[in-house]
């Protein structure tokens, strides 16, 4: 069983930067980790994952500006983001599985999310 929290989201101008934090519980080293956004009235959106050895993928819609790293020593994944534009404006949430479902939001663990929201 994995426990995660996610924490770092706030209110920015566009333009600025945030890093959220993904804390977990568990074999945490085990698991696959992915990064989804969902904003009011449009599907979930993965936009970044990471494997257990550290290869990364991000979505088109944050690729360059949007950073995920892992911190197994802390039970922690990060994603690190810049260059924030109102369109990033949603909830996200971090997860996590055993198996590497990458963008598809089959991930069998789900932190409450944190939102993040960014004006122009």
């Amino acid at each position: 069983q994995v426990q995660l929290v996610e924490s770092g989201g706030g209110s920015v101008q566009s333009g600025g930067s945030l890093r959220l934090s993904c804390a977990a519980s568990g074999f945490f080293s085990m698991y696959y980790i992915g990064w989804f956004r969902q904003a009011p009235g449009k599907e979930r959106e993965g936009i970044a994952h990471i494997d257990t050895g550290g290869s990364t993928w991000y979505g088109d819609s944050v690729k360059g500006r949007f950073t995920i790293s892992r911190d197994n020593a802390k039970n922690a994944v990060y994603l690190q983001m810049n260059s924030l534009k109102p369109e990033d404006t949603a909830m996200y949430y971090c997860a996590a599985d055993r198996i590497q479902w990458g963008i598809l939001p089959r991930y069998n663990y789900w932190g409450q999310g944190t939102q993040v929201t960014v004006s122009s």
